[in-house]
């Protein structure tokens, strides 16, 4: 058996499309990628837990877990995805409705499902399967959608958002009803339509501000005016802001910032990591960081365009704007551009189901690529 390789040689070219030999299917791009973002993680981490070694040891587990789930998904041919799509939405949907009655707290949320095996969040696998359930839908239809098809694909991810953001869990209810949405937009959709939904979409905030929580709307609140309630609800943010800022263009080196190690800064180790990272290793450890995430955004891209039919290229497109949207959501709350909701930085805060959950979306783009000549056939 042999792993896909590249000609260093061949220069940018054999970074954007590795050899592909006979094999087990592993794409080299995408593994190198997250490999440095999580090592990137690890580091980090220790700082942001206190020097505490079990937490990164555990950390490191998680990752192996997704590392494993990666190489799995990698060698599922995209026919077989295309199948199970639709029993894989049932099944979280069906979690998310276990959720609801049997489901466990845990930060303030009943998010959590123990099925005696594992511990997880169902809401983490809807990241995934709601762009393939869309994917699958679209996939011997014309496109663009019609006003039918698209009402359908407004019920296939407005549902699991609107179960997920009971439970409650705003950040990733919004996080999954983007991912169906973008997958949508790359299904085709006139200017019109989108300004149309646009506009809808604004008319129903008055609806939306009636049925947030009380927290949910001190938080936007909070981002409009943080200095409204200082040591209060605007506490996380300001805080957030301190350390970004005192980490200056080089940071104050690993294991010497101040908030993270005198414990100003709260959820240092999930949430709010991308501060620790900004104070220790400042505005260059930062592009760094986000330079990586961004080469992972554009090897998914690039997936997309040479997919070779249109359940691959919308799944692939699909999956990696919603990787790209988790990073800026998180990296906007922590730096105060946007509102604080609970979405981690992906492969670097602590974790475990959101991690798993990435991993096996990059498993599924390996797939797609390292089969693309099969499905030509």
């Amino acid at each position: 058996m042999a792993l896909r390789n590249i000609d260093i040689g061949a220069g940018a070219s054999a970074f954007l499309e590795p050899e592909r030999k006979k094999g087990i299917v592993i794409d080299i791009p995408i593994l190198l990628i997250t490999l440095s973002i999580a090592g990137l993680g690890f580091i980090v981490l220790y700082s942001a837990a206190g020097e505490n070694s079990s937490v990164v040891l555990r950390q490191v587990l998680r990752f192996g877990v997704a590392l494993v789930v990666f190489g799995i998904l990698a060698q599922v041919s995209p026919r077989l995805l295309r199948i199970w799509a639709p029993w894989i939405f049932s099944m979280a949907l069906i979690f998310l409705l276990m959720v609801m009655f049997r489901g466990e707290m845990g930060g303030g949320a009943q998010r959590w499902l123990d099925i005696g095996i594992v511990r997880f969040q169902p809401s983490e696998i809807m990241k995934i399967s709601v762009p393939m359930m869309v994917a699958w839908f679209m996939h011997e239809r014309s496109l663009p959608p019609t006003f039918i098809q698209l009402f359908i694909l407004l019920l296939i991810f407005c549902v699991p958002t609107f179960l997920i953001a009971q439970q409650p869990d705003l950040g990733t209810a919004l996080l999954v009803m983007f991912s169906g949405g973008a997958t949508v937009l790359l299904a085709g959709l006139s200017i019109r339509l989108i300004a149309i939904i646009g506009v809808l979409a604004l008319s129903c905030i008055p609806v939306l501000w009636g049925y947030m929580l009380e927290y949910q709307r001190a938080r936007v609140l909070t981002f409009l005016s943080p200095e409204s309630d200082p040591l209060g609800a605007g506490y996380n943010i300001i805080q957030s802001k301190i350390a970004l800022g005192s980490g200056g263009l080089f940071g104050k080196g690993w294991l010497n910032g101040t908030q993270s190690r005198l414990e100003f800064l709260p959820e240092r180790s999930t949430d709010f990591i991308f501060a620790v990272m900004g104070e220790e290793f400042g505005l260059l450890g930062l592009l760094f960081l986000l330079g990586l995430y961004l080469l992972l955004v554009g090897r998914g891209l690039y997936i997309a365009s040479q997919a070779q039919d249109t359940f691959t290229r919308l799944l692939a497109g699909g999956l990696s704007l919603t990787f790209f949207v988790y990073v800026f959501v998180n990296s906007g709350m922590v730096s105060g551009l946007l509102p604080i909701v609970g979405v981690p930085l992906p492969l670097v805060s602590a974790g475990g189901t959101s991690m798993v959950t990435l991993m096996a979306g990059f498993g599924i783009l390996a797939s797609i690529h390292g089969n693309r000549k099969l499905l030509a056939s």
